[in-house]
C-alpha cells in the first residue's frame, strides 16, 4: 500500500488533526526568498502565513534554496505544505505552514530567480543565507533581478536581510550598490532611489529536523511530511521602518513584528547574548561530548558560566535596557528540552560567526583595562574543540570553511597552549586586527586553554571561580 504524503490531495484527510489555512494559493507570490531552510520556514514564512490568513494575499512566497535541492524538492512534492511543532514548557502545538507557493534552486536555475525578482507581483525579497552567503553570487542574483525590474518600468522593492549580521540591511545595500555601479551607474542610482534595505533582527531557535521529529509529524498528521520541522514557541522579528510600501509597517506590526526606528539595540543584544552564548556552549558541548544545548545548560557549571558571561561581560555593554530580563528569558529558552538543538549544528562556520559575536564585547573590556575572563575561556574552549575529538576520545566533524587549516594547527600544537594561541591569533579574519594589540587577552586565552588541557573542561570551569550573581 502506497504511503500518503502531505500535499494538496491529503488536506481533507488531515483537517480534523490540524488547522488547514483557507487562503487561495494559486496567485502570484509577492515575496521572493533566498536561502530556503528551516529557519525561514519557522520564522518569516510563519509571519507571511499569518498575513495570508488575515486576508492579505500579497505575501505568498517563491522560495529558493541557494545550492542544495533537498528542501526545495521536498516542498515541491508537498505543494509547499509543511508542519511545524512549537515546543515549550506548556507542551507542543502543531501548525501547518502554507505560505510557500513555489520553490526552486538558485545554483541550477539563476534565471528563475531573476524572473521572480522582476515579476510584477513581487514586493519583497527576504534573505537567510547566513554570514558566509554574502558575496558575489548573492549580489549577482539581486542586481540582475533589479535590473530587469528597472527595464520593465516596475516599482522598487523591500529587500530584508534576516541573518545574524550587524547592520545587515546597510551592508546588503552597500554590496548591491557597489555591484550595480560596476555594471551601470544609472542602475545603481535607480536602486538607491527605489529599493529599501531595512536592518532587521530575527530570533527563533530552529534545530535541524531529526528522525524523531519526522516520526512525530507523521503520528500527528496521519500522513508523511518530509519537510516537517520543530522550533520553540518564542519568536521575535524587529525590523527598521524603511519599506518600499510604507503601509507594510502597519501590516507587519499587526502580526507581532516589532517595527522600530533603530534596530541596533535589539540586534546587538541578540548577536552578543544569544548568539555569543550559543557559540560558547557549542564549543564546550563539543569538547564534553554533550549533544544538545539543553544538555549543556542542564550542567550547573555550564549554566553558571553562561549566566555569569551574560551578567558580567555581555549584558552591561548593551544598549538594550531590559537585558537582565532578556538574559533570564534566554536561559529558559536554552533549557527547553523539546528543541534538541545540536551543538555541532550551532558550531558550523564558527570562524565566520565569531567575529560578529565575541570581539565587539571583548574589545570594550580591554579598552577599559580589564580582561574578560569568561570570553577568554570561551575562546580557549573553541580552540580546544578544533581538534575534532572530545574528551572521551570520540571524533566529530568540524564544519567550517577554515576547518582543515584550523584543525591542523590545533593538532600540531596539542599540549602547547601558548604556541597554539600564538598561531591562532594571527587569523585576523576571526579575531579582527585590534585584538593583536592586547597581549593580556591572548595570555588569558592561553592560561584557560592550559587549564582545560590539564584539568578537563569542567575542572577548568570550576577553577575559573569568578564572582557572579547566582543563576536564576
Amino acid at each position: 500500500m502506497t504511503e500518503t504524503v502531505l500535499g494538496n490531495g491529503a488536506l481533507d484527510a488531515i483537517r480534523d488533526r490540524i488547522d488547514v489555512p483557507a487562503y487561495d494559493r494559486q496567485g502570484a507570490p509577492g515575496v521572493v526568498h533566498l536561502g530556503l531552510g528551516a529557519f525561514h520556514r519557522a520564522h518569516q514564512a510563519r509571519v507571511f502565513d499569518a498575513l495570508l490568513r488575515a486576508g492579505d494575499d500579497r505575501w505568498g512566497v517563491h522560495a529558493f534554496s541557494m545550492r542544495q535541492p533537498a528542501v526545495a524538492d521536498a516542498l515541491a512534492r508537498q505543494h509547499g505544505w509543511y508542519a511545524v511543532r512549537m515546543g515549550s514548557a506548556d507542551g507542543d502545538r502543531w501548525v501547518l505552514g502554507g505560505a510557500i507557493w513555489r520553490t526552486g534552486v538558485a545554483a541550477t536555475a539563476p534565471e528563475e530567480v531573476h524572473a521572480a525578482i522582476a515579476a510584477p507581483a513581487t514586493r519583497w525579497v527576504t534573505i537567510t543565507v547566513t554570514e558566509k552567503g554574502y558575496g558575489e553570487t548573492l549580489n549577482a542574483l539581486l542586481v540582475e533581478g533589479l535590473a530587469r525590474r528597472r527595464m520593465a518600468d516596475l516599482g522598487g522593492l523591500t529587500i530584508a536581510s534576516c541573518d545574524n549580521l550587524g547592520h545587515n540591511g546597510d551592508r546588503l545595500r552597500a554590496q548591491c550598490l557597489a555591484a550595480a555601479q560596476q555594471r551601470d551607474a544609472a542602475l545603481a542610482d535607480w536602486i538607491a532611489q527605489h529599493v529599501c534595505f531595512p536592518n532587521s533582527m530575527v530570533d527563533r531557535i530552529v534545530p535541524a529536523a531529526s528522525p524523531e521529529l519526522l516520526q512525530a509529524a507523521q503520528a500527528h498528521l496521519g500522513v508523511r511530511d518530509d519537510a516537517a520541522l520543530g522550533t520553540e514557541a518564542f519568536w521575535e522579528w524587529v525590523i527598521e521602518d524603511r519599506f518600499a510600501d510604507p503601509g507594510d509597517a502597519q501590516a507587519l506590526a499587526a502580526q507581532g513584528v516589532r517595527v522600530v526606528a533603530d534596530v541596533a539595540p535589539f540586534e546587538e543584544a541578540k548577536l552578543r547574548m544569544l548568539n555569543g552564548s550559543h557559540t560558547a556552549m557549542a564549543a564546550m558541548g563539543s569538547v564534553l561530548g554533550l549533544p544538545c544545548i539543553s544538555d549543556c545548560v542542564a550542567d550547573p557549571d555550564i549554566r553558571g558560566f553562561v549566566h555569569g558571561l551574560m551578567s558580567e561581560e555581555l549584558g552591561p555593554l548593551l544598549q538594550r535596557a531590559d537585558w537582565p530580563d532578556y538574559r533570564d528569558q534566554l536561559l529558559r529558552r536554552f533549557a527547553n528540552p523539546t528543541l534538541r538543538h545540536r551543538v555541532h549544528q550551532i558550531a558550523t562556520d564558527s570562524s565566520q560567526k565569531i567575529p560578529q559575536r565575541w570581539p565587539p564585547s571583548i574589545l570594550p573590556h580591554l579598552q577599559q583595562g580589564r580582561v574578560p575572563q569568561r570570553l577568554a575561556f570561551a575562546a580557549a574552549a573553541w580552540l580546544r574543540s578544533l581538534r575534532g575529538v572530545d574528551e572521551a576520545g570520540q571524533a566529530y566533524t568540524i564544519d567550517d570553511p577554515l576547518a582543515d587549516t584550523l584543525r591542523a594547527l590545533a593538532l600540531r600544537h596539542t599540549g602547547q597552549p601558548e604556541a597554539l594561541v600564538k598561531a591562532m591569533s594571527a587569523h585576523d579574519s576571526v579575531w579582527g586586527e585590534e585584538l593583536s594589540r592586547y597581549p593580556g587577552w591572548w595570555a588569558a586565552v592561553a592560561r584557560a586553554l592550559s587549564d582545560i588541557e590539564r584539568q578537563g573542561l569542567i575542572g577548568a570551569l570550576r577553577a575559573l571561580n569568578l564572582p557572579s550573581r547566582k543563576p536564576s
